[in-house]
């Protein structure tokens, strides 16, 4: 896959992860709903950020992201489905969601090294960094 399509497929990715991150903040339910409501707003601050940035990147690069939901809905690889409303179903939710979102901004560092772009290598880098310190506390949570 060459550089411009990954970035494309991610930048839907985190357009759909946005959304579905809207829906449990809105619709938590159960005796934590406090924590996840609060928890959920920052992840999707932190995702709107994630999806800014890769799309200027792929400008940067020459580039043109894809900007439509019509485009985000046939380009992603996460699911926007579901009905979690509780702690344990939405942490599980995105222990999976999160862990995808590492392994293939993983192979994403290769996509971009092999273009000669190790700027967005390090963008990927530091994404992942984000990803996999969420996955480890989503997995404390629900132990």
């Amino acid at each position: 896959m060459k550089l411009h399509d990954f970035l494309n497929v991610r930048i839907a990715d985190l357009s759909v992860l946005y959304t579905k991150l809207h829906r449990f903040h809105w619709f938590v339910q159960g005796a934590y709903f406090d924590i996840v409501h609060e928890k959920c707003e920052e992840l999707y601050n932190e995702a709107s950020e994630m999806y800014d940035e890769f799309a200027e990147r792929l400008l940067i690069i020459g580039g043109t992201p894809a900007a439509t939901l019509k485009e985000y809905l046939a380009l992603a690889k996460i699911s926007e489905e579901g009905s979690e409303v509780t702690l344990e179903d939405i942490y599980k939710t995105l222990i999976k969601d999160y862990t995808f979102f590492a392994d293939e901004l993983k192979a994403g560092i290769d996509i971009a090294q092999e273009a000669g772009d190790e700027a967005t290598a390090d963008m990927f880098i530091g994404a992942i960094t984000a990803f996999e310190k969420h996955v480890w506390m989503f997995k404390q949570t629900v132990k």
